[in-house]
C-alpha cells in the first residue's frame, strides 16, 4: 500500500524518535526516575511566564474571529512587522514585513524554501554532522543531498572539502549554528569564508546558489559567545527560525522564514514561498501562536538552567574519561564512543541510559546527549555514566594518553 519512497523511511525510522519511544516503555517497567533519557531535544525549561499571560490576554482582548481565523498565507501583517522590527534592532538589518513568512516551525520553513527553489536533481550541500531530517527534506522535492565530511578535531566546517563539493548542480547550502548535534557555533570568520566560496562559485557557474541558515538554537549560547547574523554576509541567504527552543514551545510549531530583498529575484521568491506554504498543506502558521509570539518577541527562556546542566554533564563525563568538545550553544553534547556508536548506545541501555548514535547525524563514532532535561536527572544518571566509562576503561586510557 505505501509508496516506494516511504519504505526506507519506515524501515529506518528516526533513531531519536525510536529511542524516545523506547524510553517511555522502559519508564513503565523501571519507573521514570530510574530511566535516563537523553534522546530527544524536548526542552525541560518551562516557557517564560509572559507566554502564558499572552495567551490569556489574547483570548480576553482580541476578536475570536481574528484569533482563530484565516489570514494571508504569509501570516498576520502586524506579527510579521513586529518580528522584522525586532531583527532590525538586534542585528542592524533592514527587513520589512514582506521579508517575513510565518511558518509551522523551522522545519516547515526549510521545506517551504526547498520547495520554492529546488528542481529535480538539484544538489544541496550540508556539513556533517547535521540534523538527520535534512536528507528527507531535500528528497521531498527530488533534490540530492551532498555531504561535506566532518572535521572531528573541531567540528568546524571543512572549507576545502566544501569548495570541492560545489558543482554546477548545487542550488543550496544548509548551515546550522549553534549546531545540532555538536553545540559548535560558527565564527564570523568561518561564515565569511563560506560566503566567499559561494560568491566565487556563483560567478564561476553563472547561477544563484542560496545559503539556508537553520537557526532554532540561536538564543542558546553560553560564556558570552556571539552568533553572527548571516544575511549581511551573503546576498542569497534565507533564515529558518523557530520558537521551539527560545521560548520552549516545540509542540506549538511556530517559527518564521526570512527572505531578504537582497535575494536574487526576491519578489518572485517571496510570492512563491507563500504559495509553497499553502500547497504543502500548512496553509498558514498557527494563528493563536502568531499572536502570542508577537507579544513575546523579545522574551527568552532561562538559559542559566541549560548552562548548569552543561557544566555538570561536561565536567563529569570528562572526569570519567569520555572525550567531548565543550558545546558553545544549543543543548547537546557530542561524545566520542569507545566502540561502534550503535553498539555503544545499546550497551548504555543496559544502564537505562538513552543516547543517540552519531551515525544518525552522518558522523559515526560519536553519540549525542540532549541535556535539556532536569538537573536532577543528570545527577541521578552520573553513577550510570561512571560505570559505563569504567566498563570500557576510559579513565585508564585517558591516563595513558596524558
Amino acid at each position: 500500500m505505501i509508496a516506494d519512497r516511504m519504505r526506507p523511511l519506515v524501515e529506518n525510522n528516526s533513531a531519536i524518535r525510536a529511542m524516545f519511544e523506547e524510553g517511555k516503555k522502559m519508564a513503565l517497567l523501571h519507573g521514570r526516575e530510574n530511566v535516563y533519557d537523553f534522546s530527544l531535544g524536548n526542552p525541560n525549561v518551562p516557557a517564560p511566564e509572559a507566554v502564558n499571560k499572552a495567551i490569556l490576554d489574547i483570548v480576553k482582548e482580541e476578536e475570536t474571529t481574528l484569533i482563530h481565523g484565516y489570514m494571508s498565507n504569509a501570516g498576520y501583517e502586524d506579527v510579521r512587522d513586529v518580528i522584522a522590527g525586532s531583527l532590525n534592532r538586534r542585528f542592524g538589518t533592514h527587513f520589512h514585513l514582506e521579508n517575513i513568512l510565518m511558518t509551522v516551525g523551522a522545519a516547515s520553513g526549510m521545506n517551504v524554501i526547498l520547495k520554492t527553489i529546488l528542481d529535480p536533481g538539484d544538489e544541496v550541500v550540508v556539513f556533517a554532522p547535521y540534523f538527520m531530517e535534512y536528507g528527507s527534506y531535500v528528497r521531498n522535492y527530488d533534490g540530492v543531498l551532498v555531504t561535506v565530511p566532518p572535521d572531528t578535531r573541531t567540528f568546524y566546517p571543512d572549507l576545502e572539502e566544501f569548495e570541492r563539493r560545489i558543482t554546477e548542480k548545487t542550488k543550496a547550502v544548509i548551515i546550522n549554528t549553534p549546531n545540532n548535534p555538536t553545540g559548535v557555533i560558527y565564527s564570523l570568520e568561518t561564515l565569511k569564508k563560506i560566503a566567499g566560496i559561494m560568491e566565487k562559485k556563483e560567478k564561476e557557474f553563472g547561477k544563484s546558489i542560496v545559503l539556508i541558515s537553520d537557526e532554532p538554537y540561536r538564543e542558546l549560547a553560553y560564556d558570552g559567545a556571539e552568533i553572527p547574523y548571516v544575511t549581511p554576509l551573503y546576498h542569497n541567504t534565507f533564515v529558518c527560525y523557530s520558537y521551539s527552543k527560545s521560548l520552549s514551545l516545540p509542540g506549538e510549531r511556530i517559527g518564521y522564514l526570512v527572505i531578504p530583498d537582497e535575494v536574487d529575484d526576491s519578489q518572485n521568491v517571496i510570492a512563491a514561498a507563500a504559495i509553497s506554504n499553502r500547497v504543502l498543506g500548512c496553509v498558514n502558521a498557527p494563528s493563536l501562536m502568531q499572536r502570542v509570539v508577537m507579544r513575546c518577541v523579545d522574551e527568552q527562556v532561562n538559559l542559566e538552567a541549560y548552562n548548569r546542566n552543561r557544566e555538570l554533564l561536561y565536567s563529569s563525563l570528562t572526569e570519567y574519561g569520555f572525550e567531548c568538545i565543550k558545546p558553545q550553544g544549543a543543548f547537546y553534547m557530542f561524545v566520542k564512543a569507545p566502540v561502534d556508536d550503535k553498539e555503544f548506545c545499546n550497551y548504555c541501555k543496559e544502564y537505562r541510559v538513552l543516547v543517540v548514535p552519531g551515525s544518525s547525524f552522518a558522523c559515526p563514532g560519536y553519540v549525542r546527549i540532549a541535556y535539556c532535561v532536569s538537573y536532577d536527572q543528570i545527577v541521578r544518571s552520573l553513577p550510570a555514566f561512571k560505570k559505563i566509562g569504567e566498563a570500557y576503561g576510559l579513565l585508564e586510557k585517558k591516563g595513558e594518553k596524558e
